[in-house]
């Protein structure tokens, strides 16, 4: 394997992880996501959200490295109320030391090489260093890969539940967190 490393995105980055980003749910999410969904990614408006995000964006956006190849990517940041507040609208008591880690991906081909723990762990490093004590994410109940990564870096679903419209078809979601307390996820 090539040296592996995490790194901050750059603007230039962003088409890459526009491109991961759709191969990524093409292939991993075929099975949970509408194919109209699917193949109806606009990859010129994710580029340019993605740049957005990386240029300005309240989260930090990392991507993950295999020599001169980016292969995931990882957007984490301040957890915004409505993704940690309880159903009933309560926040949490660690409510302003909670972060979202909102997208965590790595192309297909580049897994199982240890990049999705690099970038967790490099996020919570970071997420650490800005104050935050425990992350969150939201993972979809027909991904068990997400579940049980996340599951082996110590987070646990919380109970709480969400149902999306994925193109016409429900898509439920389960709530994770845990510490981020953590260095390297394998």
């Amino acid at each position: 394997m090539a040296e592996a490393a995490v790194r901050p995105a750059l603007p230039t980055d962003a088409a890459e992880i526009a491109r991961i980003q759709r191969i990524t749910w093409q292939t991993a999410y075929a099975k949970i996501l509408p194919a109209e969904v699917l193949a109806g990614l606009d990859v010129e408006e994710t580029e340019r959200l993605w740049l957005e995000a990386v240029t300005s964006g309240p989260a930090t956006v990392l991507v993950a490295t295999e020599g001169e190849w980016v292969v995931g990517f990882c957007a984490a940041g301040p957890a915004p109320a409505e993704e940690i507040a309880a159903a009933d609208g309560a926040m949490p008591v660690d409510a302003e030391t909670t972060a979202l880690v909102s997208v965590l991906l790595v192309e297909p081909r580049w897994g199982r090489r240890g990049h999705a723990g690099r970038l967790l762990g490099t996020a919570a490093a970071t997420l650490r260093a800005a104050g935050a004590q425990r992350g969150v994410t939201w993972v979809a109940e027909a991904d068990q890969a997400s579940m049980n990564f996340f599951r082996a870096a110590g987070w646990d679903t919380d109970g709480t539940v969400r149902t999306l419209d994925a193109g016409g078809r429900p898509l439920r979601e389960f709530r994770l967190t845990g510490s981020l307390e953590l260095s390297l996820v394998e």
